[in-house]
């Protein structure tokens, strides 16, 4: 075999449709375009959003609410998931994330969701009242970083 002899499959190569090239082709004369306006000229896209010159939805609808630009985001780890740790362990958020219970790099904050039956060192940017309580009750502490 050799270079000249390789072709495609039959029936797995599909010619490409060659538009405008006279009316026997099938797609002559406006190629598939229809009769004139605007989606019959080159470069005749219409952006998304565009309502014909009318103003558009998004410029008539008012303007609501506003973004804090001082809101901490938490990457936030459930008393449930602390488990996992043996008793006496000092819990660290980056303990946490080798052992992949936070993925980002965030400030850490440890909610009380589910129980805690050991007691563990627990080392994190922010506590809910509900956590510091279940932690203090399995003879925990918690330190604020």
């Amino acid at each position: 075999m050799r270079l000249h002899d390789l072709f495609p499959a039959p029936g797995s190569h599909k010619a490409k449709t060659r538009r405008g090239r006279g009316l026997g082709s099938g797609l002559g004369k406006t190629a598939g375009r229809g009769h004139k306006g605007q989606k019959a000229r080159a470069g005749g896209s219409i952006r998304r959003g565009f309502e014909g010159g009318q103003m558009p939805l998004q410029r008539r609808l008012p303007k609501r609410g506003f973004t804090n630009p001082f809101r901490v985001e938490y990457e936030v780890v459930n008393l449930r998931d602390l488990n996992r740790f043996d008793a006496g362990t000092e819990v660290t958020p980056e303990l946490l994330k080798s052992m992949r219970l936070v993925r980002r790099r965030l400030p850490v904050k440890i909610l009380g969701e589910g129980e805690v039956d050991r007691p563990l060192i627990v080392k994190a940017h922010a506590f809910s009242k509900s956590a510091v309580a279940k932690i203090e009750a399995a003879d925990g502490r918690t330190e604020v970083i």
